[in-house]
């Protein structure tokens, strides 16, 4: 046996993954410093802002109505154990404004628009469209990558701040219509918890997330093999590479905002 083969394949996928984040990185500063650099398509823009924000907020909406409902009734439940039930608004803030609300905001926009971005541009690369833009004197990047990225960092903290208050709005219901909580206190204890941290932290994140989620489907598109299997492949891959990106972002940002 040879004992030095399991030590080659473990150094060959560092190695691997080393090369797929210097990729990343790469591809990330060229998307960021065409941002700041004319030409600028208002058109390619305008449809991103609608794509990504206004379409996405119906199902934004939802995942965090119903999640702030059920969070509602899993403190009042948790709480009823130790006779602090009254905790219910509090705990439902900042859940949903620190954590909660941003995460699922971000997945949503991972499974709904990174596929799109994705499937989109691997498909113009399959089409040969992208060939016609470098053709066209349209640099990819400028046209295809930079407008969607600048539209995610905008848009995405709107919706999750949308979301924060949808998913609020949702335990506040919950615990107002079936839990008992007074309507008036329930609003003064929400109000009087949170913090502007909080707040800011949950813009940051979704601003975090949304590049994220842009980046992946820009760089899978951009990077997709040939033929429909190319296009499977890459729509799967960004949707697989944000998600965990997302939370792996999360993690960091939170003990960058909340670590004692």
């Amino acid at each position: 046996m040879n004992v030095a083969a399991p030590l080659a394949a473990l150094g060959a996928l560092t190695l691997a993954f080393l090369a797929a984040v210097g990729r990343v990185s790469l591809f990330a500063v060229d998307a960021i410093t065409h941002i700041l650099r004319p030409p600028f398509y208002g058109r390619e823009f305008a449809n991103a802002l609608l794509n990504i924000g206004w379409l996405s907020l119906p199902v934004v909406g939802l995942t965090a109505i119903f999640t702030g409902g059920a969070l509602a009734l899993q403190i009042y439940a948790g709480g009823a154990r130790f006779n602090a039930e009254a905790v219910v608004p509090q705990i439902v803030a900042i859940g949903m404004v620190r954590e909660l609300g941003p995460v699922l905001v971000g997945l949503m926009i991972a499974a709904r628009v990174t596929s799109s971005i994705a499937a989109e541009i691997a498909t113009m690369k399959v089409t040969e469209q992208i060939d016609a833009l470098v053709t066209l004197s349209t640099h990819p990047m400028k046209y295809l990558t930079a407008p969607r990225l600048l539209a995610a960092l905008i848009v995405v903290p709107m919706l999750v701040a949308v979301g924060d208050v949808i998913g609020i709005a949702g335990g506040y219901f919950v615990a107002t219509g079936s839990l008992g909580f007074n309507a008036a206190a329930y609003i003064k204890n929400t109000a009087d918890f949170l913090e502007f941290l909080d707040i800011l932290s949950s813009l940051i994140k979704g601003a975090a997330f949304g590049g994220i989620a842009a980046l992946m489907g820009c760089y899978y598109g951009m990077h997709s093999g040939r033929g429909a299997q190319g296009v499977g492949r890459a729509t799967k891959g960004s949707v697989e590479a944000a998600a965990v990106l997302i939370l792996a972002a999360n993690f960091v940002l939170t003990g960058v905002f909340f670590s004692v």
